[in-house]
């Protein structure tokens, strides 16, 4: 039986959440702040979590980041669950180290749904190679770490993300929609700017010889091909 962590200091929200997903077949275990849920994280790892932004204490998305830098957690999948709903938040919340991000109000059959998706994720990455080499870029889906022409790379969850997809289709026209909606979720409503300007870093970090496999296919999308391909 997985195990999901809620982190919400709305008592009702919480008692909500934690019925509702113990119905789908989770065990749960529901937190009113970030504190104690990273103490309980130390000794029992959740296969998720869920976390509110606004909380007593700690907030929700320094929680996230100390989670982020436990190589253990590195792959545990982080849905934010909050009010803040403008377009600054939600990117600072993805490039923050979350997976998901979702409004309230919200339906917890959409929660449930957005929970089962993340799991299948995380469960098909692990039985996949952990090291993925392309061109001259080599990039550990485990520990995150990535090498461009031998150099180590240092990159946010979001840029490291972008690089995986289009190192994981490389070749293939992938489009913007479908990066928008892999990396930043499916009813992700923000501007395309967003996409642009971390695909621009992205090919800055990874050098000239790296950054230059990642080609824009205008109007369309991006591809991931050798340097001399056109």
């Amino acid at each position: 039986m997985e195990r999901i962590y809620v982190v919400e200091d709305d008592d009702n929200i919480r008692d909500l959440i934690r019925i509702a997903l113990e119905g789908f077949g989770y065990s749960v275990s529901a937190f009113e702040m970030a504190e104690d849920a990273l103490k309980s994280i130390e000794t029992d790892l959740p296969d998720l979590a869920v976390f509110d932004l606004m909380l007593p204490g700690m907030d929700g998305l320094s929680a996230i980041k100390r989670i982020r830098k436990n190589d253990a957690l590195a792959d545990m999948p982080i849905i934010i669950l909050t009010a803040k709903d403008r377009e600054f938040d939600k990117v600072a919340g993805l490039d923050g180290g979350a997976d998901d991000y979702m409004t309230k109000p919200f339906g917890v059959m959409e929660l449930a749904a957005r929970i089962r998706s993340l799991l299948r994720r995380r469960a098909r990455n692990q039985t996949e190679e952990e090291i993925l080499e392309k061109y001259c870029i080599s990039l550990n889906k485990k520990t995150r770490e990535v090498l461009s022409s031998g150099k180590k790379v240092e990159l946010t969850l979001k840029e490291f993300e972008l690089l995986l997809y289009l190192m994981e289709n490389h070749s293939k026209v992938v489009t913007r929609d479908e990066l928008l909606n892999h990396i930043w979720g499916y009813d992700y409503d923000g501007e395309t700017r967003t996409l642009d300007m971390h695909i621009r870093t992205l090919r800055q970090k990874l050098g000239e010889e790296g950054g230059s496999c990642i080609r824009t296919v205008r109007g369309v999308g991006y591809r991931f091909v050798k340097t001399e391909e056109g």
